[in-house]
């Protein structure tokens, strides 16, 4: 998994609604759905590209998986565009 599998799960406008709604809070896959006028089956594959992207991460409560932001990737991928849009713009203050 690399920057490829990260852009392409960011690609679909659902996947960044998905995002969204957990840098709220953290949601089951129930509560995420319900945002949605999808199937629950559509919800469960977003949750698992963006999981498969490492951007976002879930943890079992009981009978329920809670999802929440994984900020580490996103972190990752706005160094590298402030990187290629020509770095930090602090350095210039001389």
């Amino acid at each position: 998994m690399g920057m490829q599998d990260t852009l392409r799960a960011l690609a679909d406008p659902t996947r960044r609604e998905i995002l969204n709604l957990l840098k709220k809070s953290r949601l089951s896959a129930g509560e995420i759905g319900d945002h949605f006028s999808i199937s629950g089956a559509a919800v469960s594959r977003h949750l698992s590209v963006l999981k498969e992207a490492d951007l976002i991460r879930d943890e079992r409560e009981g009978k329920f998986i809670y999802y929440e932001l994984n900020t580490t990737v996103l972190e990752e991928i706005m160094l590298w565009i402030t990187e290629l849009k020509g770095g930090n713009d602090h350095d210039q203050t001389t």
